[in-house]
C-alpha cells in the first residue's frame, strides 16, 4: 500500500486526485484548514503522523491579478510553503511532487516551451511560482518532480469553464481575448498523469497538458457550443473576440504558453487527449452533476 499526502486538498486537482487514486493507495488530501504549508510545525506533524511515501503539493496562490497587489501572500504560499515542504520531505526521504505553471514563461516564443527553456515570468504570480520551483530544487535537486501545466479546469472549484457558463447565461455578449494562446487542461487527466508519474517514480521537471492549442476565445466558443449541444444552457450569449490590449488586467500574461510535453509523456507512456475531447467529458459530468 502506497501512502500519499496531497496538500491543497480542496482545490480542483486535489479533488481529482482523490477521485482517481488507485485502490493500492492510501491517499490523504488535506485542505488549508488542516495543513497550512507555510507552517513548518504543521508540516512536521502531518508527515510524522501520516508517514507518507509521497507528498503532492497542489496548494498554491493562483489569483493571478490579485497577486499584483498581494505579493507577500503569493510569496508565502508559492515560495515559502513549497520550500518548507521540500525541506521536510528531504529530511525524511519522502518523494515530492510540486505543481507549477506555464506562467513561468514570457510567451515570446513561437514553438512549445520545453522544460529546459529559460523561464522569464511577467507577473508576480509567475515570478513566485518560478521561485517556488527553484526553492524545491535547491532542497531536493533532481529527486523532486516538478510538473508545469496550464489552463486547468474541473467540475469542482472555480475555473474558466464554469465562469464562461455563468457569463453565457447572464450577459448579452461575452468578450474573450483571442491573442493569448495555450492549452486547456482537464484536471482529471492531469491527476491521472501525476498518479502514473508516482507509480513509475519519475523525477525532474515535466510538462503536462491536454493535446492541441487554443486561444481563450477558441476555448470559450467550444464551451458555448457544447453547453448548447448537451443542454446545459437553453440559450447562450454570442462570444466576441477581443485583443488583450482591449481588456487590460493588473497582471501581464504570456501571449503564447503552449508547453512541450513529449519527454514527460514518453516517461509516463500515457496517451494524450485533445482538449476538446476532455472538455466534452468534463461538461458531460456537469450534466449529470
Amino acid at each position: 500500500m502506497r501512502t500519499v499526502l496531497v496538500t491543497g486538498g480542496n482545490g480542483q486537482l486535489g479533488w481529482e486526485l482523490q477521485r482517481h487514486a488507485p485502490d493500492t493507495w492510501s491517499l490523504q488530501a488535506l485542505p488549508h484548514a488542516a495543513l497550512d504549508i507555510t507552517d513548518a510545525g504543521q508540516i512536521a506533524a502531518a508527515l510524522d503522523g501520516l508517514r507518507p511515501d509521497w507528498v503532492v503539493n497542489t496548494a498554491a496562490y493562483t489569483a493571478v491579478d490579485r497577486a499584483e497587489s498581494e505579493p507577500r501572500q503569493a510569496q508565502a504560499i508559492n515560495v515559502e510553503g513549497p520550500a518548507r515542504l521540500a525541506e521536510a520531505c528531504a529530511a525524511r526521504g519522502i518523494g515530492f511532487v510540486h505543481l507549477s505553471t506555464d506562467f513561468v514563461f514570457d510567451g515570446r516564443q513561437s514553438r512549445p516551451y520545453r522544460p529546459d527553456d529559460p523561464p522569464n515570468p511577467l507577473s508576480v504570480y509567475g515570478r513566485t511560482k518560478l521561485a517556488g520551483e527553484q526553492a524545491v530544487r535547491e532542497r531536493l535537486g533532481d529527486d523532486a518532480l516538478i510538473v508545469r501545466t496550464s489552463w486547468a479546469y474541473s467540475v469542482h472549484g472555480h475555473n474558466f469553464v464554469k465562469t464562461m457558463l455563468r457569463c453565457l447565461a447572464e450577459r448579452p455578449q461575452v468578450d474573450v481575448v483571442c491573442d493569448q494562446v495555450g492549452t486547456p487542461t482537464w484536471a482529471a487527466g492531469l491527476a491521472r498523469a501525476l498518479i502514473r508519474a508516482i507509480e513509475r517514480d519519475v523525477r525532474g521537471i515535466g510538462h503536462w497538458t491536454d493535446n492541441g492549442v487554443a486561444s481563450w476565445y477558441d476555448f470559450a466558443v467550444a464551451i458555448r457550443e457544447l453547453a448548447l449541444q448537451l443542454g446545459l444552457l437553453r440559450e447562450a450569449a454570442p462570444v466576441a473576440p477581443i485583443a488583450t490590449a482591449d481588456y487590460p488586467t493588473p497582471a501581464r500574461r504570456p501571449a503564447y504558453s503552449v508547453l512541450d510535453k513529449r519527454d514527460f509523456q514518453a516517461a509516463l507512456d500515457l496517451p494524450g487527449v485533445h482538449w476538446r475531447e476532455s472538455l466534452h467529458s468534463m461538461m458531460q459530468e456537469l450534466c449529470h452533476g
